[in-house]
């Protein structure tokens, strides 16, 4: 009898323990898919260097009036050196100017400098297209 006892203790336990830690990991994997950041890149037009994307899901309004957005620009050819970069850049969509307040190779890695300077385009063709592109969907 007291064996019997032990035995319906001990599974009683054991499926406690499973039911728990089951419970945690699933709890726990819900968090990460809640936290995970997707995004939705819109391509400008391509040009000679490569392409760039902005992501239509990190718009966001500044208070000074201008917009932030996530970008990523895709150079035409890869190496160690030249592979994919991901900027946060703020947009005056007035005076069609932009600054990077962040560049970086992977999501993990940034560090934001809200008080880069404020830059012309300078004619090319993949900044002007995320600005313009911007401008419209913010607008």
């Amino acid at each position: 009898m007291i064996q019997a006892k032990n035995s319906f203790s001990s599974k009683l336990v054991f499926t406690i323990l499973s039911l728990v830690l089951s419970m945690i990991c699933s709890f726990c994997i819900s968090i990460k898919q809640l936290y995970a950041f997707s995004h939705d890149w819109v391509e400008v037009p391509i040009s000679e260097y490569g392409e760039q994307l902005w992501d239509r899901k990190s718009i966001k309004r500044n208070e000074d009036g201008s917009v932030r957005v996530l970008s990523k620009f895709i150079p035409k050819t890869k190496s160690e050196i030249t592979q994919d970069i991901l900027y946060t850049m703020d947009i005056n969509c007035f005076e069609k100017s932009f600054r990077d307040v962040d560049v970086f190779t992977d999501e993990e890695n940034s560090h934001l400098n809200n008080f880069a300077d404020w830059q012309d385009p300078n004619g090319d063709q993949l900044i002007l297209g995320v600005i313009g592109q911007v401008c419209r969907v913010d607008n």
